[in-house]
């Protein structure tokens, strides 16, 4: 397969939309966040090309709005093409401010590369492909990449530590140039709305652990494909900015003419969500009638009550979960915390049987949070009543 990191993030984000985009081909319409990332991207790029001489301030500006997107490609209202076009020009100035181009010594700009994934389990090959805004020489047999992000949303340094896409950087760079050591590699993204960069640089064992995150996000899409499984779609807080949305399964029935026959489903609809309602307020009548049965039951000594409509019964139970921030410091220095990010009881459990001993028994004693609670069952069969209520 030839896929890239954008694709297998796809695919994890939503296994639909990766059907929409890399399988069935479906022309997509960017949105207004991808068309300004890319241009830009694209000044940032005529910024740091000596062309004989670095671009002023001005001259970059000028590019900027010269090559500004065709009202007609993005469709955006007069206002919201004002904000972005003034966001993007206190982005340029800002980012010029902090970084004068002849202060650095640029080694190549949007540089394509491609890396060989072999798949030993399989007997194949993948390619798994990229593009790097920004190389620079920092020192001797030393690099710097540098990717640009336009979001909103600023990054923590945790997130930074752990982020694929510069670990797939990382091996494209490696590729390029095998002398280099993954600790002569700084690893970074630089968030032009809040002019921050966050760097980090990867270990032999991490960049290792890209390439078998990408092994693996491939053999489930291949095995989907072959078993033709459906790629079901994941709603979240994404879907405002997807193109598919309106013929997505999720999402479709929202768009759908209202003026077109919709059969009887109305009707069941709205029967359904009055039932729903009910059953909510059922619910929650019931958890107060429980608790206070439950109140009785403590005070009196009794696990089971009875009357003529049938038996209440309640049994303790007893479970665990995993205080996350103690298993942390326990599997970090031993390599193992990537493992379960992110962190829930599922990973944990399947991860421990391979653990070493002395780890697991660190896990049992520091990190596992003991809990008691009731489950209370019903039975409705009219029962005989015995003795004088």
């Amino acid at each position: 397969m030839r896929t890239s990191y954008s694709s297998l993030q796809t695919y994890k984000q939503c296994p639909q939309k990766y059907k929409f985009q890399e399988i069935d081909r479906v022309p997509a319409k960017k949105s207004i966040e991808a068309i300004f990332g890319t241009h830009i991207h694209g000044v940032l790029k005529r910024m740091f090309e000596k062309d004989p001489l670095f671009p002023t301030l001005d001259e970059l500006l000028d590019y900027y709005r010269a090559n500004w997107p065709a009202k007609e490609k993005i469709g955006w209202d007069e206002t919201t093409e004002n904000i972005y076009r003034e966001e993007g020009v206190k982005m340029i100035k800002n980012f010029y401010a902090k970084n004068a181009p002849w202060n650095f010594n640029v080694v190549d700009l949007e540089s394509r590369f491609e890396v060989l994934i072999p798949d030993e389990k399989h007997g194949t090959t993948h390619v798994l492909a990229g593009k790097i805004d920004r190389i620079d020489k920092i020192g001797e047999n030393e690099f710097e990449v540098i990717d640009y992000k336009t979001a909103k949303r600023l990054s923590s340094q945790d997130s930074v530590n752990h982020d694929l896409q510069l670990s797939l950087y990382g091996l494209g760079l490696k590729k390029r140039w095998p002398h280099l050591k993954t600790e002569n590699i700084k690893l970074s993204l630089y968030f032009l709305k809040h002019q921050e960069k966050l760097s980090t640089i990867k270990t032999e064992k991490e960049i290792e652990a890209t390439t078998e995150d990408a092994l693996g996000t491939i053999e489930e899409i291949e095995k989907k494909l072959a078993a033709n499984e459906r790629f079901e779609p994941i709603p979240s807080a994404l879907c405002d900015w997807c193109s598919y949305k309106p013929i997505c399964p999720a999402w479709k029935h929202l768009y759908r003419n209202r003026q077109q026959t919709t059969g009887n489903i109305e009707p069941i609809l709205k029967e359904y969500f009055a039932l729903k309602k009910e059953e909510q307020k059922n619910e929650q009548r019931l958890k107060e009638l429980q608790k206070e049965i439950g109140t009785y039951m403590d005070a009196q000594g009794f696990d089971r009550l009875f009357n003529e409509e049938g038996v209440v019964s309640r049994k303790l139970q007893k479970r665990v979960s995993y205080d996350f921030e103690k298993i942390r410091h326990i599997l970090e220095p031993i390599g193992k915390w990537q493992d379960i990010l992110d962190a829930d009881d599922k990973k944990l459990k399947n991860m421990m049987s391979g653990l070493p001993q002395d780890i697991q028994e660190r896990i049992q004693f520091e990190g596992i949070i003991p809990k008691e609670f009731f489950v209370m069952t019903t039975t409705l069969k009219k029962q005989k009543m015995e003795g004088n209520l």
